[in-house]
């Protein structure tokens, strides 16, 4: 249904109501909490400093003990900082909100450094006597995925007063500088057409149908972002040099080392996807862009053509009810139990919605902690591409879900394997609406859309990688200037985008508002990594092969208790081999044919 109409009507948006985590930030809840995860992290460590040695002597049952005792305390800091973490988000611009998430994050930065003991003489400890430790004791082999994992960071740990050092300065050096760039972003104001309007609603623009808003936007977005340059460069150096300096002192030999290392994938994984995907640019990216240029009547390309709807296509809005339906329908006829989880968070305010001043860009689902639900954030304004993104962080809702009976700390997901389930939503949705699509022009319409978001998450995030790897790089010989990072984001975008791009000086800013690059170095390919993991998830799913739901489902559950090699088995997949990834980016050049044979 075409609801153009009834875009004007008002129709209240769900905003979250935090109260599962605390009643307030005032509440003797919050107030208790704090005070409690101080008291019983100096307890922990008087308790269990320099006992660990003995402790395993005696069994791993003490020692699996401890660590129960570690993640409950865990889980109280995670739960503070999720609920300010979420205040925040809502309104970054608030100053009393502000200071509510500092003096979080300080609270429980202090009570975590007496913490940080326990993961590094677990470490020291000798690799037999663990092993012996995890057979003999099933509470401790409950936890084998967490210490193994653990073990992984030996390497790179560092002397204990220096990692104190290191831990207790986070709050005035990268986490301030996060900080920073963020409530600078919600500040920003774009005048465009007479009004003053936020980054989120001014970048929503460059979906206009109208070319010539859509360029006035562009422009806007370019002078704005650029009349800031001196704040964005000294951000962008300052967390560039803060990372280097980790870097050198754990040992990591590239730029990127400590990204995979969390990610739990092998470099040559990355490599293989990033190398995969820059080959294929010109069968994907400068192959659809071309034939976009015919459609949109034009020889050359600007940037805000990028984005913007084909012109037989009539401009379709989706309503809150009707974006709600189409998701729950499409989870549905995979899973009802998926669809049932996903409907909690529409019943239970575990949504945020409208677009507000103050409030953060983007969308996102936080996890919060297992003992209580993740929250999704929205800035919904009714486009196609708005419901694909309530699809996707559906689908991270749904699976964080399924990995809490986890536990703290096991549920979480590395990066690569956390973009699984909300890619895999977004397939799901966008092929049941293509499904019930008769009309030519609108499955064309949909099939381009659905082969630009693809571009978006796989070409465009490599080419993401691609710029932080040479700013990384350069940035270690000294500062780079804003002109130096500007030239160095239209050379990647020249490469992915291809010869029917042309880029304005308007353009040279736009790497600066990307908050990737502020909140988590080298985050991007975990995009183009669950993308084409999940193209060649879905095509097993298409066989029809019996069980593919609980097969599915049992992967979601795992949270972080495997690697990427275990949970793909089961489906014939595996992401070290260089065929893995072909195979998911032919899935999209399959699209790309099926467009030129609309044509």
């Amino acid at each position: 249904m075409n609801i153009a109409q009834d875009a004007s009507s008002s129709e209240k948006l769900p905003e979250w109501d935090l109260g599962d985590l605390y009643p307030s930030a005032e509440s003797p809840e919050f107030a208790a909490d704090k005070e409690r995860c101080l008291e019983e992290a100096q307890t922990f460590e008087t308790r269990y400093k320099g006992k660990l040695p003995v402790m395993l002597k005696d069994g791993g049952d003490d020692l699996a003990g401890a660590i129960h005792e570690y993640e409950n305390i865990g889980e109280t800091m995670g739960r503070l900082m999720s609920y300010a973490g979420l205040a925040y988000a809502s309104d970054t611009t608030d100053p009393k909100i502000a200071k509510l998430y500092g003096d979080t994050q300080e609270a429980v930065t202090r009570a975590s450094s007496h913490l940080l003991f326990f993961a590094l003489e677990l470490n020291s400890l000798d690799d037999s006597d663990i092993e012996e430790a995890m057979q003999g004791s099933t509470a401790l082999a409950h936890y084998r995925p967490w210490i193994e994992d653990t073990r992984l960071e030996k390497p790179y740990q560092l002397e204990d007063r220096i990692e104190q050092l290191f831990h207790d300065k986070s709050v005035t050096s990268a986490s301030a500088w996060n900080r920073l760039f963020d409530e600078t972003m919600a500040a920003l104001r774009f005048s465009i057409d007479g009004e003053e309007l936020s980054s989120e609603q001014a970048f929503n623009l460059l979906q206009e149908g109208d070319r010539e808003k859509r360029e006035r936007a562009a422009r806007e977005i370019g002078k704005v972002l650029s009349e800031n340059n001196r704040l964005f460069t000294l951000i962008t150096n300052t967390l560039c040099k803060d990372k280097q300096i980790s870097d050198v002192w754990r040992g990591f030999e590239d730029v990127a080392a400590s990204r995979h290392l969390a990610n739990r994938v092998e470099p040559e994984v990355v490599d293989a996807l990033a190398s995969a995907v820059r080959e294929a640019y010109p069968r994907l990216s400068h192959r659809y862009y071309k034939m976009k240029a015919r459609w949109l009547g034009l020889e050359k390309m600007q940037h805000w053509d990028r984005n913007a709807p084909l012109p037989q296509s009539a401009e379709r809005r989706y309503r809150w009810t009707e974006a709600r339906k189409t998701v729950l329908e499409a989870y549905g006829d995979f899973s009802p139990e998926m669809a049932d989880i996903a409907a909690k968070f529409f019943d239970n305010s575990w949504i945020d919605a409208p677009v507000r001043d103050g409030k953060r860009s983007g969308a996102f689902a936080h996890p919060t902690v297992p003992s209580v639900h993740p929250y999704v954030l929205l800035n919904y304004q009714e486009k196609p591409r708005d419901v694909m993104t309530l699809a996707h962080e559906l689908g991270h809702g749904v699976h964080q879900v399924l990995a809490a009976d986890q536990g703290p700390l096991m549920s979480q997901t590395p990066l690569t394997l956390a973009e699984t389930a909300s890619v895999f939503g977004e397939m799901l949705t966008f092929r049941a609406m293509l499904d019930q699509c008769t009309d030519k022009v609108e499955r064309q319409a949909m099939l381009a859309q659905k082969v630009e978001d693809m571009i978006n998450t796989v070409v465009r995030q490599i080419a993401f990688y691609q710029f932080e790897r040479e700013v990384h790089e350069a940035r270690i010989d000294g500062e780079l200037t804003w002109d130096q990072l500007c030239s160095l984001w239209i050379g990647v975008q020249k490469e992915s985008l291809g010869p029917v791009f042309e880029f304005d000086d308007s353009y040279r800013s736009y790497w600066s508002y990307i908050p990737h690059f502020i909140h988590s170095p080298f985050y991007v390919y975990a995009y183009a990594f669950g993308d084409c993991l999940v193209n060649s998830l879905y095509a097993v799913y298409q066989q029809a092969e019996d069980g593919f739901q609980a097969r599915y489902f049992d992967m979601l559950r795992a949270g972080g208790t495997r690697h990427h090699k275990e949970l793909l088995a089961p489906f014939g997949l595996d992401a070290s081999d260089p065929a893995f990834w072909d195979k998911g980016l032919s899935m999209i050049e399959s699209l790309i044919d099926e467009l030129e044979t609309l044509e």
